[in-house]
């Protein structure tokens, strides 16, 4: 699925230009060092580059796009490369990898304030441990937070398990500082939880996959460290028993109730045959798995209560099948790692045609039996690893290869697949891209779906910011 527009490589004097910006050691030109930039994790967008800079400050970033501008040449900005769409690679050897890896500084912390100021590539696990460290909890979680950076984790505002309970990255950022394609920083790393002065460029600059301006530091939300945490691992019979459940965990929980994983069987299969010290946590097998996590702010015994009287009613209505609560920390992660390394665990099952899709929570069940019956009458076989976060409606409907095809022939019908899914998702007025971003992977069905005026719209605004199309040109949104 790569795109290669065609333009030609830079010249040597503007090679030299750009590297005297970030100095030799940070402007990479050997194929060997720049092959790391250009692989993404599906394998979907190999990248095109004869230029790698690796800015150390935001005035760097800056030098670079004043260049570029003036240059009219392509800047791709990139984090921890790990994006599912395409948004951080290159397309062709005349566009400027920029990676923000080395803007990793944490500026402040404020726990009365309940906040951090962190750079663009500070990695997401170390913004968690900042405030650990500080007393304090910050909720975005995602299966590649040991190497997915906090810049892209705003630019394509990621969700992940705790969007339930805090919702997804936009809202745990209060203040942005970004460059833009002229190389002016907006300087607009503000604290304030109130702040009314007119259009908000911080949620405009969140989400739009560097399109717009390049993220350079937040501000963002932190929250009291839970007193009590504990998780339990549920097999039920279906997702209509699943979505029973979360209707009476949110009753009894409310705000408690940080976290309602949705897994199917064939998933934990995969998990346990790929994954090193992965484990059924329960006795029997069953035909869908929820994990749900309960956090209190009082102790760990108001949640461990919480949820064992959770279980206790939906085993008594029939709606659980059996559960396992977590009894050690070790057995709470045993547990998250069966939900986090689902997505990893395809890959050795051959190919996977991925969707990233959210419907109204109450039509999730719905959406599922229409979908299986769909793909399954198209492709025969399909192996469907449906799984994500039920609490909000975002399901992850993937399709692993039937068993022994051809996995070039398999992958060929990826927009046929797509395009089957997605119309379900359209009559159930869902959404085709929940968390992962649009990048190239969906964006000519994002400007096929979108109505008239509100794609008018996001172009109007794409071409204010960025004129000359140099801020990863050919992403999200083509003007």
């Amino acid at each position: 699925m790569s795109e290669h527009p065609g333009k030609p490589p830079l010249a040597p004097d503007l090679i030299e230009r750009f590297a005297a910006i970030v100095g030799p050691r940070n402007a990479l030109t050997d194929p060997g060092l720049i092959e790391a930039y250009l692989q993404e994790p599906r394998d979907l967008f190999p990248g095109h580059a004869t230029l790698v800079l690796r800015p150390g400050s935001v005035g760097e970033v800056s030098d670079i796009l004043k260049l570029a501008s003036e240059t009219r040449t392509p800047i791709v900005p990139q984090g921890g490369n790990t994006g599912l769409v395409g948004g951080q690679s290159t397309r062709s050897p005349g566009e400027v990898l920029v990676n923000l890896s080395r803007l990793d500084r944490v500026r402040d912390v404020d726990p009365l304030g309940r906040t951090m100021t962190l750079e663009a590539g500070v990695v997401l696990e170390k913004a968690q441990a900042v405030a650990e460290e500080a007393g304090l909890f910050f909720p975005l979680s995602l299966g590649s937070q040991g190497s997915c950076q906090v810049g892209g984790n705003l630019a394509s505002n990621a969700g992940g398990t705790g969007v339930l309970a805090y919702g997804n990255t936009r809202e745990l950022c209060l203040g942005i500082e970004a460059v833009l394609a002229s190389g002016e920083v907006f300087h607009g790393l503000r604290r304030l939880k109130k702040d009314n002065r007119g259009y908000d460029l911080r949620d405009l600059l969140v989400g739009s996959e560097g399109t717009l301006g390049i993220i350079t530091a937040a501000v963002l939300k932190l929250f009291p460290k839970p007193a009590g945490r504990e998780v339990a691992y549920v097999g039920l019979g279906s997702p209509r028993a699943a979505l029973d459940l979360l209707k009476r965990a949110e009753r009894q929980a409310g705000g408690q109730l940080t976290a309602f994983e949705l897994m199917p069987r064939i998933g934990m299969e995969f998990t346990i045959r790929h994954t090193q010290g992965a484990r059924d946590p329960l006795d029997a097998p069953h035909r869908w798995y929820v994990l749900i996590e309960i956090s209190s702010n009082r102790s760990a015994a108001d949640a461990r209560d919480t949820l064992e009287a959770i279980l206790a009613e939906a085993f008594e209505a029939g709606t659980v099948e059996d559960a396992a609560v977590a009894q050690s920390l070790t057995d709470a992660a045993t547990f998250w790692k069966m939900r986090e390394e689902m997505s990893w665990a395809q890959k050795p099952e051959g190919g996977s045609i991925k969707h990233d899709v959210a419907v109204p929570v109450a039509r999730v069940a719905d959406f599922l039996e229409a979908a299986d019956r769909a793909v399954l009458e198209a492709m025969p076989g399909a192996r469907i690893v449906a799984f994500g976060h039920l609490g909000d409606g975002n399901i992850h409907y993937n399709i692993s290869q039937p068993v022994g095809a051809d996995k070039a022939a398999f992958l060929s019908r990826w927009k046929e697949m797509n395009r089957i899914v997605h119309a379900i998702v359209a009559e159930m007025d869902g959404t085709f891209s929940a968390e992962h971003g649009i990048g190239l992977l969906k964006r000519d069905e994002l400007a096929e779906t979108k109505q008239g005026v509100e794609i008018k719209l996001m172009r109007g605004v794409k071409r204010l910011f960025d004129p000359y199309d140099i801020l990863n040109p050919g992403k999200l949104v083509q003007i």
